[in-house]
């Protein structure tokens, strides 16, 4: 992904007075967030759902999941994501979905840099040690990365939906 996104601010699903965030700004709340829901595709057709921490890290979204766990077998059979983060009321906040495919991050360099950005963002609670393909050798943790198609932004007071082109 390179360059700036196209912006589209949709009229039909906002309010009069809402305005279509700046990139940059929304760019930082994807930063920012504490916590994210990252959605997969089960079995080819039944979407999963969960909780995770993560970075936004090089222009896309990283995160590290065991190689058992539901996301990570999903992910094997289908790479196409949705990571949403923002808040759970109506009338307060700024909700953000990033619509993607994964890759795997692979690498010491590239999963250096991953694991350094966790520690600075969450402290040491998540330190990790990594070698050429995992985080946590002796109990080894896969790290993807989601490469952005486009990212939803929904506002609120006053409501306003914009959508993030990057193709």
């Amino acid at each position: 992904m390179t360059g700036e996104p196209t912006t589209e601010f949709d009229t039909r699903y906002s309010e009069a007075q809402a305005e279509a965030p700046q990139w940059p700004a929304v760019r930082q709340l994807l930063a920012d967030a504490e916590l994210y829901w990252l959605t997969t595709i089960r079995d080819g057709s039944s979407p999963h759902v969960t909780p995770l921490v993560g970075i936004w890290h090089e222009d896309g979204f990283a995160f590290c999941t065991g190689p058992r766990e539901q996301k990570a077998r999903n992910l094997a059979d289908n790479p196409d994501v949705a990571v949403t983060t923002g808040s759970n009321t109506w009338a307060d906040g700024h909700d953000v979905v990033v619509e993607g495919t994964v890759t795997r991050i692979q690498g010491g360099d590239n999963l250096r840099a991953v694991a350094e950005a966790y520690r600075v963002k969450y402290g040491s609670d998540w330190d990790f040690e990594v070698d050429e393909e995992h985080f946590n050798p002796d109990n080894p943790a896969l790290v993807f990365w989601v490469r952005p198609r486009t990212v939803r932004s929904f506002t609120k007071s006053p409501h306003g939906q914009t959508a993030y082109r990057f193709e």
